[in-house]
């Protein structure tokens, strides 16, 4: 090894070294993907495991397997109003708060059939003008705006569409011979 390698590996090793104390990963930051969201990286996990409490994998593959939280932070970044970007992003925000008070546990730690009693019970919540109540909306048109969006992405992926439901042009084949009742149905459970 000559003298310049040296000298080099150590001017970037101590630069490095002077970096360190500057980097602060305590705080959780904000995903930069999504211009008009403010979604933080463990939202994003709490979104995962939300839509993997209303289509879990099983024989067939799952939304966290199909990557459908992205979808769903990608449709309301797109095509959401500010508003609504805003309702969504409170109820994500303060549904931790609403899980622990209601189950006195975080959503992580909780059974699959709390989660999915949870969950369903929170799509029913009805908001008023008092800040309780406009929470609670907030925490309802969340769940319900995550529980359409997983079903869409979910239904809408290759996957399904390829594999599970084999999509056929329309209008399909024609052979006027068959009859309608020896038709084969297409596999929609795999």
């Amino acid at each position: 090894m000559n003298r310049r390698h040296a000298l080099r590996h150590i001017a970037l090793i101590s630069g490095g070294l002077a970096l360190i104390p500057s980097c602060d990963f305590s705080k959780d930051d904000i995903l930069a993907a999504y211009q008009n969201l403010k979604v933080t990286a463990s939202q994003k996990v709490l979104l995962a495991a939300i839509s993997d409490t209303i289509i879990p994998a099983g024989e067939i593959k799952g939304a966290l397997d199909l990557e459908v939280p992205d979808f769903i932070l990608v449709m309301v970044n797109d095509c959401f109003t500010k508003e609504n970007q805003e309702k969504f992003t409170a109820g994500l925000t303060v549904f931790p708060d609403y899980v622990q008070k209601t189950a006195g546990k975080k959503f992580e730690a909780l059974s699959t059939k709390e989660k999915e009693e949870l969950i369903l019970n929170g799509t029913k919540l009805e908001s008023d003008d008092t800040p309780e109540g406009k929470e609670r909306g907030n925490i309802s048109y969340f769940l319900n705006s995550t529980k359409r969006f997983t079903i869409q992405g979910y239904m809408a992926s290759e996957y399904i569409q390829t594999e599970i439901i084999p999509y056929s042009l329309i209008p399909g084949e024609y052979n006027g011979a068959v009859l309608i009742s020896d038709l084969q149905k297409p596999r929609i459970n795999g």
